[in-house]
């Protein structure tokens, strides 16, 4: 078939068919001029394929099925995808640069970003792409390659360019290894001028080739050459771009490094080549030299005509067309492009492009390259505490006054107080004055430098920045540089007390930054390069996960579509009036991968409930804030659970109390009756703790279990007695603080309209005659006692439960130091009842029916409120689940569904952990 093609296809056609034009992956209407240009080549000059530049999936998959209808022999579809297939289509999966990759010091991430962008780019119609750069960016001045290189190391770029390869070429896309012979020891752009490397082969063999080896030997389809010359290797006097230099092509790379694939020009309308050749001239010289595709001909029909002269005269050989020819059709069919697989399925563009899996990995890949290299004062993980205002000055050299506004959003994530300054050309001398006044009020200055690396952009801070930068360091507030895109400028600000590297300047790598500083993830990234003057290869600092990170499911192997049967539950509940709305919290590993409001606070449905909205706890106030104080006491000595209760309090001093302990009360096995109402005449906090301390029991001490919320009042009580604090200034000082709980606390509605306005109501209350509970705690004994008890009074959010959770799952440790003694932890989430499976303080997973779901571990241990809100952690499956509902609207006999509902949103939580 390939030998008939060749001798029966015109000479114009085939030399058509050397020739990629480029092309916009966007809609294009069939009358417009750019649509029409590229019918004509298509049509006219017989084009082999197209390059796509920027586009966006739909647009680009619509055109390549237009433009393979057009084409008699079908097209072969290129793209640069050197960071992901979103690096020129909007809509797909973005990657870090090259050198992001290899600061994760993980070849695998290479393979998994080549793979994904194959894997994508073949769903677009895209058969070729322009991607590993293997050049080795040993020059701190190359204006063009920079964090395109996986590193200044030729074996590190070796090893992850190697990965990439066998990533791509696994799902059936030919990868292309650029710029050969090497474009990294130069400090020109090629796309401006010609850069000239004077090194010869011993040089090459030693650094420049050793990734293109490496690439050969992975069985690489394509090569693209350089523009750049290597007078050395020839003559040593002749100077032209190594893509029309047969010394470089056909001398080095066909026949020293026996590379028998594909290859391709960079572009062809560069300065490199388009100064010094006619579009012709420059074909002819590619030919020669030994290129078999004209990628970007500044004149397509014009290079077309004089290679089919230079046939007809003799000074090119058809069956020089033809050795390309036959490349190209091979690969054609290879492909199944002559056997007519030819379009793309729009219809699957949405299940294989940018699929949650992909968009996971690819996050994951970005915060494992966040590179921290200096830490002075160890300012990272940042404490908002100890720092409670920050400065964010986002530095660029354009006009952007949005620049930073998505980091800065980042950042509130993690800190309450976040102010955002922006430096461009537009700024004068008054707005930098200001801006330096309003960093020395911050207690921390944030840098982040977004300074675009782009053809003919500066490399450096520009003297006026730099003078600016210099101006905050005087300052002497602690300072934090966080380099977006180009890790050279690092060389000159050493005064920084704090340098980052983040690689390019994208919303996913101020995704991934965001968390880093704030230790919500791990860091470990390594410098792949030298820094001048700074640091070098191999280089950063590692910090663990601290807290809590919002995040993915998918980013913890957990399949979001499978968590959309939460949503399911929750909306059939809120049409069945189990209750009005709610907030679901799901996390994984210290990952909060699902966090939804639903509904509204009341049946009204005028106010709809938001993630942030907050709940009455009800009785979660036992294990959040009650068990967690005793916990701590007990760490910290203060407190044994074998101390009599009589000890602390005198009324227990009878014979029937005194041997209770603290013990006993955790385990609801201390003889107190469940639940007592309150006398009308009890309508202060000592008046009810009058009434508990002298309720009758209702059994022996020790003798069986019975759900007590009499009991952890009365632990509330001794916890105020050991503290000699009041139980909410001791849960602000021991949980809310050191946890980092912004909206934890009783009484709301002592906090102010913003604050009561986020708060769903609990119920209308006739029994006791309170109207409409609004911001006050629902539970009558709490509500008597200031509004905070032992049993219950703490309202919260979703995403404040999880990062106290988040302790519970970390065996007690967050924010760097061990918060709650692991072995302590440890006994109070196990089994330590005779009578049911009961923690201390927790509830435990029954064997018989439990909230928990029958998909929960036997481990699971968790809490109920009266109020519609539930936690429950499975340690076996480091997987817990939040709910918050207010059940009880308008009246506690709604809701009587809740336990079932509990249960449903559990299941439906430990089922979605992917078993692939």
């Amino acid at each position: 078939m390939l030998d008939s093609l060749t001798t029966y296809t015109p000479l114009d056609q085939k030399i058509g068919q050397l020739f990629m034009i480029s092309a916009y992956g966007r809609f294009e209407n069939g009358r417009g001029e750019s649509y029409q240009r590229i019918a004509q080549l298509i049509e006219a000059y017989n084009v082999g394929g197209i390059m796509f530049f920027r586009g966006d999936v739909y647009g680009q998959a619509a055109l390549t099925n237009k433009f393979q209808r057009l084409s008699k022999i079908p097209l072969w579809i290129s793209q640069d995808m050197e960071f992901g297939a979103a690096m020129r289509v909007e809509g797909s999966t973005r990657f870090t640069p090259a050198m992001g990759i290899a600061a994760t010091d993980n070849a695998e991430n290479a393979y998994l970003m080549g793979k994904i962008t194959a894997k994508e780019a073949k769903a677009l119609g895209v058969h070729q792409m322009y991607a590993p750069v293997l050049d080795v960016n040993n020059n701190p001045d190359n204006p063009t390659i920079n964090v395109r290189a996986f590193s200044g190391d030729p074996q590190k770029v070796a090893e992850f360019g190697a990965a990439f390869i066998r990533g791509a070429q696994s799902e059936g896309v030919i990868a292309t290894a650029k710029h050969f012979p090497g474009h990294g020891d130069t400090g020109f752009d090629s796309h401006a001028s010609m850069p000239i490397v004077n090194y010869g082969m011993d040089r090459l063999d030693t650094l420049e080739l050793i990734p293109f080896r490496a690439a050969i030997q992975e069985n690489i389809g394509s090569m693209m050459s350089a523009h750049v010359a290597f007078p050395k290797i020839g003559d040593g006097k002749t100077r032209v771009p190594g893509t029309l230099d047969n010394s470089v092509l056909n001398n080095l790379l066909i026949d020293s490094l026996n590379f028998n694939g594909l290859v391709v020009t960079d572009g062809l309308q560069m300065r490199a080549i388009t100064a010094h050749f006619s579009p012709g001239k420059a074909a002819i010289k590619a030919l020669e030299a030994g290129a078999d595709i004209m990628l970007i001909s500044p004149d397509v029909g014009s290079a077309i005509q004089d290679i089919e002269l230079a046939v007809q005269n003799g000074t090119l050989s058809e069956e020089r067309i033809n050795r390309s020819f036959r490349k190209i059709m091979e690969l054609k069919y290879r492909s199944g492009l002559l056997l007519g697989k030819k379009e793309v399925d729009l219809d699957k563009l949405n299940l294989e492009v940018h699929s949650e899996k992909h968009k996971a990995i690819a996050d994951r890949i970005a915060r494992e390259s966040v590179t921290i290299l200096k830490n002075n004062n160890r300012i990272l993980p940042i404490d908002p505490k100890k720092y409670p205002k920050i400065a964010l000055i986002a530095l660029t050299d354009e006009v952007n006054e949005e620049e930073g506004l998505h980091f800065a959003r980042n950042l509130r994530t993690y800190h309450p107080s976040v102010k955002r300054y922006v430096y461009d050309k537009r700024s004068s001398s008054g707005d930098l004055s200001y801006i330096v006044q309003r960093a020395e009020a911050a207690d921390l200055i944030i840098v982040s430098s977004h300074i675009h690396l782009r053809t003919g952009k500066q490399l450096q801070f520009s003297s006026s920045q730099q003078q600016f930068l210099n101006r905050l360091f005087k300052l002497e507030k602690p300072t934090a540089l966080i380099s977006f895109g180009n890790p050279y400028l690092l060389k000159t600000t050493g005064k920084a007390d704090v340098h980052v590297l983040a690689w390019y300047n994208t919303y996913q790598q101020m995704d991934a930054v965001a968390p880093a500083l704030f230790g919500a993830s791990t860091s470990r990234g390594r410098l792949p390069i030298d820094i001048p003057g700074g640091y070098t290869a191999g280089d950063g600092i590692t910090i663990e996960q601290q807290q809590l990170r919002p995040g993915h499911p998918e980013d913890v192997g957990v399949n979001s579509s499978k968590l959309f049967e939460i949503d399911r539950t929750i909306e059939q509940a809120i049409r069945d009036s189990v209750f009005p709305g709610a907030t679901v919290g799901v996390i994984k590993d210290g990952v909060l991968i699902y966090e939804k409001a639903f509904g509204y606070y009341d049946y009204d449905k005028r106010f709809r409930v938001r993630e942030q909205s907050l709940y009455d706890l009800a009785s979660v106030t036992k294990v959040l804030g009650t068990t967690t104080l005793i916990m701590r006491l007990i760490d910290q000595k203060k407190l044994s659970l074998d101390d009599r209760i009589s000890i602390y309090l005198p009324a227990f001093d009878i014979p029937e109390k005194k041997d209770i302990t603290i013990r006993d009360l955790l385990l609801h096995q201390s003889g107190l009756p469940p639940y007592i109402a309150p006398k009308s005449t009890s309508r202060s906090k000592e008046a009810i703790l009058s009434q508990v301390a002298s309720v009758q029991l209702a059994y022996p001490p020790r003798s069986k279990f019975a759900y007590s919320d009499l009991g952890f009042i009365i632990l509330g009580q001794v916890i105020e007695q050991v503290t000699n604090q009041s139980l909410e200034e001791v849960l602000e000082t021991e949980i809310a603080r050191p946890l980092s709980l912004t909206s934890t606390f009783a009484n709301p509605y002592q906090k102010g309209q913003q604050i009561l306005n986020r708060v769903a109501p609990t119920e209308i209350d006739r029994q006791y005659k309170r109207g409409r509970i609004h911001g006050r705690v629902h539970d009558e004994l709490a509500y008597r006692m200031d509004g905070l008890a032992g049993h219950a009074g703490l309202f919260s959010t979703v995403s404040d439960v999880a990062q106290w959770v988040y302790m519970l799952m970390n065996k007690g440790y967050i924010h760097g130091s061990s918060y709650i003694n692991p072995e302590t932890l440890a006994q109070f989430t196990s089994n330590q009842s005779g009578f049911v499976p009961r923690g201390l303080g927790f509830d435990l997973k029954s064997s018989e029916y439990s909230t928990a779901g029958d998909l929960a571990s036997a481990s699971a241990f968790g809490q109920l409120g009266f109020t519609g809100t539930s936690i429950w952690v499975d340690p076996d499956k480091n997987m817990a689940v939040v709910l918050l509902t207010n059940r009880t609207w308008p009246s506690r006999t709604y809701g009587n569904e809740i336990n079932t509902i509990r249960a449903q949103i559990n299941n439906a939580a430990w089922s979605a952990m992917d078993e692939n």
